[in-house]
């Protein structure tokens, strides 16, 4: 059975690279109408349209900054009046500022947490909006492993991680009643800018499927649970790390 997503409006946040970007893709070829956003590289997001409108799908790239809830505000309701609803609300922009908890910067924090934490608020409570007047939405949060399970030198970015967790699970019990489902994955060792300089080897070797995450790895979880083959999954966490954390 494949996945169909047509007639289906998804809003990804952060899709201009990565995990975004792969999970725009997607999307598309699932037969989504996809709104890529982006905040900065315009060039970047007009590339995963062309991708996508190149393997037949329908996309647009949208700028705003998730930590901006007016910009959030005025954009998914431009979204909503041009297209006639939201279904689908991918919270994936984040930021990663390490440090060791001693040599911290507050506004390294407030950056993680602006955009790791408010982001996703701000967007959620803007396409519940719509999903609510619908019946039927779905809403998926990138959290992390590290939220699940910290990480020396990740602080801060586990505390915005681990608070996306506990925002998906009360979203959940709120829209549940009316159709909306609600779920976080927590990735863990991705292929992406973040990893980038990271000596891989040592951690490879304790990881069963022995290899890192690939983008489209988390874009196969990411489509199954804003589809309609799921129907009953809501408030979880689902773990995408190929066994490192059994």
């Amino acid at each position: 059975m494949n996945i169909d997503l047509h007639s289906r409006i998804a809003v990804v946040t952060g899709a201009s690279r990565g995990i975004g970007a792969s999970i725009a893709a997607l999307l598309g070829q699932c037969g989504a109408h996809v709104v890529v956003n982006y905040r900065e590289n315009e060039g970047k997001a007009l590339a995963v349209v062309d991708g996508i409108t190149a393997a037949g799908g329908s996309a647009e790239a949208l700028c705003f900054d998730v930590a901006d809830e007016t910009l959030v505000g005025e954009a998914l309701r431009d979204v909503a009046a041009r297209h006639g609803r939201i279904d689908i609300l991918i919270n994936n922009a984040g930021v990663s500022r390490d440090s060791l908890l001693l040599r911290a910067k507050p506004s390294d924090f407030e950056t993680m947490v602006n955009t790791n934490l408010k982001g996703p608020f701000f967007c959620s409570f803007h396409a519940a909006r719509y999903m609510l007047k619908q019946k039927y939405g779905r809403i998926l949060n990138v959290s992390s492993v590290v939220g699940l399970g910290g990480n020396a030198g990740q602080s801060g970015y586990a505390t915005t991680k681990a608070g996306l967790v506990g925002m998906t699970k009360s979203i959940a019990k709120e829209l549940g009643p009316k159709g909306i489902l609600v779920n976080a994955i927590a990735p863990g060792l991705v292929e992406t800018d973040m990893v980038r300089g990271v000596d891989l080897e040592q951690i490879v070797k304790n990881i069963p499927l022995r290899r890192i995450g690939r983008p489209e790895d988390i874009a196969g979880l990411a489509a199954f649970l804003c589809s309609d083959l799921n129907t009953y999954i809501t408030g979880q966490v689902v773990v995408i790390d190929g066994g490192l954390y059994v």
